[in-house]
């Protein structure tokens, strides 16, 4: 059974820093493209950064940029989500998602106090 696991998430203070991890089990990592979303109360769901895991490429929404972070550690079928410089628009579920696949998580809350 192919399991999607996220954590890490919490309650922060604006301006702090979270890590996120989604960890894959019944399955491995094989050049697959892992992506992370996150959905806000009362609206969809947005992606948010994503990971090549053959070549480490990867890609930010622009309203992450430069706070956020992605990595992989395909030994340990792990995907992490440096989250820093929180604000309180980064208050929402976030989950990661194997794209191209119908495998998401179950997701982890983040939220940020101001």
């Amino acid at each position: 059974e192919v399991q999607l696991v996220e954590s890490g998430g919490g309650l922060v203070q604006a301006g702090g820093s979270l890590r996120l991890s989604c960890t894959a089990s019944g399955f491995t990592f094989d050049g697959d493209v892992i992506g992370w979303f996150r959905q806000a109360p009362g609206k969809e769901r947005e992606g948010v950064s994503c990971i090549s895991t053959s070549d480490s490429s990867t890609r930010y929404a622009d309203s992450v940029k430069g706070r956020f972070t992605i990595s992989s550690d395909n030994a340990k079928n792990t995907v992490y989500l440096q989250l820093n410089s929180l604000k309180s628009e980064d208050t929402a579920v976030y989950y990661c998602h194997v794209e191209g696949s119908g495998f998401w998580g179950q997701g982890t809350q983040v939220t940020v106090s101001s």
